[in-house]
């Protein structure tokens, strides 16, 4: 009787006989920015900057300065919280390269990484008339 236990195919088999299939790197995800994502799909939508505290949509005009707050709720908005770099699974919680880790992430700082992340705003104020909502519905099937 043989050395084997079992006598499925493959339990103990001399790895040099068969080829394993080679491990592939990390593949690059698609650049899914600025793509629709299946909701409101021929509505208009306007890009916006939220604050990350009260959601209050906040106009930008230009650079959002260090020293500036939130006019709802008055946290500050040049926070890691609300940067477009923010990911909470990368290195040091940031997607750029950064020295040092920053304490607080909804304290102002001054990084110079610094970019609102902005959204489409999906919310719509709703019909403004019949054919409003039918030319919504015939832009899904539209080629």
């Amino acid at each position: 009787m043989s050395d084997r236990k079992y006598r499925h195919r493959g339990y103990m088999d001399d790895s040099d006989d068969r080829e394993r299939p080679r491990r592939r790197g990390p593949e690059s995800k698609p650049g899914l920015e600025g793509a629709p994502r299946g909701r409101g799909v021929g509505m208009p939508t306007a890009v916006v900057f939220r604050c990350a505290v009260c959601g209050r949509n906040i106009k930008l005009l230009g650079d959002i300065e260090p020293t500036a707050v939130c006019p709802q709720c008055g946290k500050p908005l040049h926070t890691c919280t609300n940067c477009a770099f923010f990911d909470p699974g990368a290195p040091f919680e940031c997607r750029k390269p950064l020295e040092a880790r920053v304490d607080s992430k909804a304290r102002a700082n001054r990084c110079p990484f610094f970019a609102p992340k902005t959204v489409r705003d999906l919310s719509s104020r709703g019909p403004q008339s019949p054919d409003d909502a039918r030319a919504a519905f015939d832009a899904l099937f539209k080629k």
